[in-house]
């Protein structure tokens, strides 16, 4: 029996690839056992026990970015969330530790430390976090979804895909998947999003641009994120909504995708072959420009910069491309080379190779 300690969330970019490897952990053996490690507040307090599994929790602690009154109580804080994840350690009897990144990760990297319980690290994005920054440094293992990430003594594992992603490797209903948001079945489709929250740029260039695309014969399901002021709308050949609760279905879809970069959308691209032109976040570390240097250098999607996104972009280099099918196939199959299917077995297995070692 093997007991694992699974730590993430605040994102659903930690918390799907936990959950993705917390289901090969138990498709492995039945003797094996899954905690998760979370923060009051996150989305992972909702999304883990829809899975199925127990979510242990401690304080949401961010690391303080300025000298106030919380940067004074921070380190005692800190201390005490690394003494519950400890509790928990010893309540449990966990044999290792796997971390995502994010609030909850730092303090579970350093309570595995002082219990002599192994620490395993897997990192999302190119650009790695604080949180496994830190734990890369004692980690026994290190595994890294981009391969141009810069993270020490890390192994290229790629991204534990969602459960339903991977069902589109096999059993992917293009026909069944445009009916479900009252598409037309044979028209070039283009999907359009800018993560949860919107894009403001995308919706405002994409909206501009809805002429030319019915034009060109090229239908859209735009994905404008539940926070815009953007209503829901349906025509022939445009549909707007503010979620989507069914990705897996508008990936399905698509011939083609505007998007922003985050790790996931980028890894699950790749794995099922939808071609994308990338907008890179602007904002923060700039981390998602990271993210596309390898399926962009394998000819397997396009990237244009935020501040160069508009409807003249849309009409001079995405249209032309959506329109034709013999480059759509070379960029899917490109994305597809690129791409990982099977990150989830592939860090089962690099972590039980620290498991087997004394």
């Amino acid at each position: 029996m093997t007991n694992f300690l699974l730590a993430g969330g605040g994102t659903a970019g930690h918390i799907n690839p936990m959950l993705s490897l917390a289901d090969a952990i138990v498709a492995e053996s039945d003797a094996n056992r899954v905690w998760t490690l979370g923060t009051k507040g996150g989305m992972e307090s909702k999304l883990v026990p829809e899975r199925g599994y127990e979510l242990l929790l401690i304080e949401r602690l961010p690391f303080p970015r300025r000298l106030n009154s919380y940067a004074l109580r921070f380190p005692r804080e800190f201390l005490n969330a690394v003494r519950a994840v400890q509790n928990y350690l010893r309540l449990h009897q966990i044999d290792v530790v796997v971390g995502f990144g994010g609030f909850a990760s730092a303090p579970a990297y350093l309570a595995a430390k002082r219990e002599g319980v192994k620490v395993v690290v897997h990192e999302a994005n190119a650009l790695p976090g604080l949180a496994n920054r830190y734990g890369a440094r004692f980690a026994a293992a290190v595994g890294v979804a981009f391969r141009n990430s810069k993270l020490p003594n890390a192994q290229f594992v790629g991204m534990p895909l969602r459960r339903e992603i991977k069902e589109l490797l096999t059993t992917s209903d293009r026909d069944a998947a445009r009916r479900h948001f009252g598409l037309d079945e044979n028209t070039t489709t283009l999907l359009v999003t800018g993560g949860s929250l919107g894009a403001k740029r995308i919706n405002e260039s994409v909206i501009g641009a809805r002429h030319l695309f019915s034009a060109a014969g090229i239908q859209v399901l735009h994905i404008v994120g539940d926070r815009s002021d953007l209503k829901p709308e349906s025509t022939n050949d445009y549909v707007r909504i503010a979620y989507c609760d069914r990705m897996d279905l508008a990936i399905a879809a698509a011939d083609f995708a505007i998007s922003r970069a985050g790790a996931s959308t980028v890894c699950e691209f790749a794995a099922v072959g939808l071609p994308a032109v990338f907008i890179p976040y602007p904002v923060g570390n700039g981390e998602q420009k990271f993210n596309v240097v390898d399926l962009l250098a394998a000819g397997g999607c396009l990237t244009v910069a935020d501040a160069d996104f508009s409807t003249e972009y849309i009409a001079s280099t995405i249209i032309p491309v959506v329109s034709d099918s013999r480059r759509l196939k070379k960029l899917s199959r490109a994305a597809k080379q690129i791409g990982v299917s099977d990150g989830d077995e592939r860090l089962l297995k690099l972590i039980n190779s620290v498991l087997s070692t004394k």
